[in-house]
C-alpha cells in the first residue's frame, strides 16, 4: 500500500472528482487514476464508484477513507515533528475561518507570519458555515462567537464586543431606541448562522433576549453592514466589521443601556489531537497581530454602555 495511492484517494474523495483531484494534486488525471487502481489492488477491495458522469464511494471506500486521512496526517506529522526539533516550521497546514472576518482582519494577519516561515504550505478555506472540527479535516477553525461547547479544544486570538448600529438616516425616520423595550418597535437586520433571529444582551439580572421585527436575514457579517447603511434597520455586529463605518461617522451606535453578550475570536482544533508546533506558533501570531483590546475596537470603547 502506498502512500500516493492513499493521497490521491483522500484527494478525490475530498475534490469530488479525479479531474479536480488531479489539478490540486498538480499530477494528470491518468496519473491519479492509476494511482486509485494499485491502491484498490493493494485492499482487495474497490473504493469508488467510477462512471463517466458522476463518482461515489463505496461502503469499504467510506470505511477506508477515516484510516487513510489518519495515516496522511501521522506521516505530515512526523515529519513535521522532525523539522520542529530542527527548530524549522514546515509541512501542510488546513485552516478554516469566516469570510467577512478572513477578508478584513485574517489575511493581513497570516501573510507575515507566511513570510516568516516559507516552508509552512497553508491552504485557507473561507466559509461562513459551522465545520466539523471533529472530522479532522482541519488542523484548526477560526470562529467568531460564543465559546460554549466544552468538548472543543479551544485557544482565545482576541476579546469581541459587539454593538448595535443603524444609519442616520434609519434613525432620523424610525427615531433612536433609548431601552431594551424601545428595540421591539424597529427592524432588524439578523445573522442566519446564529440560527434565530435575537440579540442577546447581559444586564444585572442576567441574560435577555430581544426579537426585533426582521427586515433582513442574511449569513454574510459585510451584507449586515451594508444593508444597516441603506438604512434597512438596526444591526449588531461586531467591532471588527463596523469600526471602519462608525469612525467614519456612516454607522451610529445605538446605547440602550445594556451591553451585548460578550463573544470571543478563537481557534479550535481537534480534541485529543496534539496541536502541531506550526499551528501553536500560528495562535501566538495572530494573538500578538490582534491585541489585547484588539486594534478594530480603537476609539469605539467611549461609546461602550457601561
Amino acid at each position: 500500500m502506498k502512500l500516493d495511492g492513499i493521497a490521491s484517494f483522500v484527494a478525490v474523495a475530498d475534490a469530488g472528482s479525479i479531474s479536480e483531484a488531479a489539478r490540486l494534486l498538480r499530477l494528470s488525471k491518468s496519473v491519479v487514476s492509476e494511482r486509485l487502481g494499485e491502491l484498490e489492488r493493494s485492499v482487495g477491495a474497490r473504493l469508488l464508484h467510477r462512471t463517466t458522469r458522476r463518482l461515489s464511494m463505496t461502503e469499504d471506500g467510506a470505511a477506508f477513507l477515516d484510516r487513510a486521512r489518519r495515516i496522511l496526517r501521522e506521516v505530515e506529522e512526523a515529519g513535521a515533528d522532525l523539522a520542529e526539533r530542527r527548530g524549522t516550521l514546515t509541512g501542510p497546514m488546513r485552516i478554516a475561518a469566516p469570510i467577512t472576518f478572513g477578508n478584513m482582519h485574517l489575511g493581513p494577519a497570516l501573510y507575515p507570519f507566511l513570510a516568516a516561515h516559507p516552508q509552512i504550505e497553508l491552504t485557507l478555506d473561507l466559509d461562513d458555515r459551522r465545520v466539523d472540527i471533529a472530522s479532522g479535516a482541519y488542523d484548526g477553525v477560526i470562529r467568531h462567537g460564543i465559546i460554549d461547547d466544552s468538548r472543543l479544544m479551544v485557544w482565545r486570538l482576541a476579546p469581541s464586543r459587539r454593538f448595535l448600529v443603524a444609519s442616520n438616516d434609519y434613525l432620523a425616520r424610525y427615531g433612536t431606541p433609548r431601552s431594551i423595550a424601545d428595540l421591539d418597535d424597529h427592524r432588524g437586520i439578523f445573522y442566519t448562522n446564529r440560527g434565530v433571529a435575537d440579540w442577546r444582551f447581559v444586564g444585572p439580572g442576567g441574560a435577555q433576549i430581544v426579537r426585533a421585527r426582521v427586515a433582513l436575514r442574511v449569513n454574510n457579517g459585510e451584507m449586515i453592514r451594508d444593508a444597516a447603511l441603506a438604512g434597512l434597520g438596526i444591526a449588531l455586529l461586531p467591532a471588527f466589521i463596523a469600526g471602519p463605518v462608525v469612525r467614519a461617522g456612516r454607522l451610529q451606535i445605538i446605547d440602550v443601556g445594556i451591553r451585548p453578550e460578550g463573544e470571543s475570536v478563537f481557534l479550535a482544533h481537534p480534541e485529543g489531537r496534539r496541536p502541531s508546533a506550526k499551528l501553536r506558533a500560528l495562535a501566538d501570531h495572530l494573538r500578538r497581530a490582534f491585541g489585547d483590546p484588539p486594534y478594530w475596537e480603537e476609539g469605539l470603547s467611549s461609546v461602550d454602555p457601561a
